[in-house]
This record gives structure tokens, sequence and C-alpha cells, in this order.
């Protein structure tokens, strides 16, 4: 799978999770079932507002690092300009989910 950086976030303008994988599928599974006891659990962070594919891992964590350590505003301006409505990318990349509990 191609590597990527991301960015999740509780609702507009709330705590964000900057993160990269190499399989976004299982990793946003992964946030969404809340399966590790980590920042994205604790807080609630599993709406996908960004993503940026990278060619390498190498490239994907440099980038992971560089929006850490940016300003809260440059991450909220990244996510805007691309999101500027926060809409959940998840069903853009995995298609519709059964959120009412039936099978």
């Amino acid at each position: 799978m191609q590597p990527c950086v991301y960015i999740l976030a509780s609702r507009r303008n709330g705590t964000l999770y900057v993160g990269m994988t190499t399989n976004l599928a299982r990793r946003m599974t992964q946030h969404r079932d809340g399966v590790f006891d980590g920042f994205t659990r604790r807080h609630g962070v599993s709406r996908l507002v960004w993503v940026e594919p990278q060619h390498t891992i190498g490239d994907a964590v440099t980038r992971e690092r560089r929006i850490k350590r940016w300003r809260r505003t440059w991450t909220l301006a990244l996510i805007e300009r691309t999101n500027p409505t926060w809409r959940d990318l998840y069903e853009e990349f995995f298609g519709p989910t059964d959120d009412d509990g039936a099978e």
C-alpha cells in the first residue's frame, strides 16, 4: 500500500491527531474501533479530515514530523484548504459505513 500522512479530528477545530501509515484502511479501522488505548481513543478523535499520499515511508515520516512541529493555526489552514467543511473523508476512501448497528 502507499504510505500516507493523515489528520484526524474530534470535530471542526477540535482535537487533532497527525499520523502516518502504509495501510490507511487498517489504521482507520483501528482508530474507529478504539483498538489501542492511546491519544485518539482518549480524546474521541476519529474523523478523517486530511490525507496526503507519499512516495516512500521515509517521506511520510518526514512529513508527519514536520506537521507535528507546526503551529496549530498552520495545521488548521492545511485542513481548510482541501476540506473547508471538515467533512469526514472516510466514506470517500472506503465507502459508506453502517452506523445504525443493523446487520
